[in-house]
């Protein structure tokens, strides 16, 4: 049975819901995708995974998302990543190891890079960095460029649920102060990065150049042919385990 969520005060007041599972080190830390949360299947099987393995394991909302406080469009690239930071500071103990779905790849990258002391490896599951300036803006339609600019928002439909969500001016200026790929990445960690090959979202060659980015020496890419963006099939989720479990048992 998934953990009840609890609740972290940020000092500005805002709230961050979160589950904890307590258990041996090092730690799992979920990190959700755009405009997802931490009810996700991803989330809770990783859960109940690590739950079997008497591993202690944290899943969190960003701003804006699921029970956490605040709106949607408030938040941004930046503001996330610094929710992760709080969650690893203040929830955790010891080293972790950081699994990121789509833009929790980017959040958990730039986490890492923040705390690279307290990080043991990272999981990238279709890691997205750089989406909102490399995919979101170029993909929007010139009406929908011309609304953000000159109102601050645009409610683009969702592929996944019936209702629209902003994509904002914010959001986008915001992701371009926190671009990845391109440079070096100065983590030393290892890396797992799994990538489904027929992913309409992110292009599976997303975690071939960020292999390439990433300074570490022992990284590994997984490329399933059949795979779509979400990777949550049944043999998605014990492939993401099996991963993991790799991780952890170096």
């Amino acid at each position: 049975m998934a953990l009840p969520p609890a609740i972290l005060t940020r000092p500005d007041g805002s709230t961050i819901a979160y589950a904890r599972l307590e258990g041996k080190a090092p730690g799992v830390l979920f990190l959700s995708g755009f405009h997802s949360d931490m009810t996700g299947i991803k989330a809770t099987r990783l859960e109940a995974h690590c739950r079997r393995r008497g591993q202690a394991y944290l899943r969190f909302d960003y701003l804006g998302h699921g029970q956490s406080s605040g709106r949607f469009e408030d938040g941004g690239i930046g503001r996330w990543a610094e929710d992760a930071i709080a969650c690893i500071d203040h929830l955790t103990d010891g080293a972790q190891v950081l699994v990121g779905s789509s833009m929790g790849g980017w959040l958990m990258l730039l986490a890492a890079l923040a705390r690279p002391e307290r990080v043991d490896g990272l999981l990238g599951i279709a890691a997205a960095p750089d989406f909102t300036e490399e995919l979101l803006w170029p993909s929007l339609p010139e009406a929908a460029r011309e609304a953000i600019e000159a109102d601050g928002v645009w409610q683009r439909p969702s592929a996944y649920g019936p209702d629209p969500y902003p994509i904002t001016k914010g959001l986008i200026e915001e992701g371009r102060r926190h671009l990845l790929l391109g440079r070096t990445l100065p983590l030393a960690c290892p890396v797992r990065l799994i990538h489904g090959m027929a992913d309409a979202d992110v292009p599976y060659v997303y975690s071939l150049w960020l292999a390439d980015a990433l300074a570490a020496s022992d990284v590994v890419v997984s490329l399933v042919k059949d795979g779509e963006h979400r990777l949550s099939r049944e043999a998605d989720i014990e492939r993401i385990c099996g991963t993991l479990d790799e991780l952890l048992d170096r």
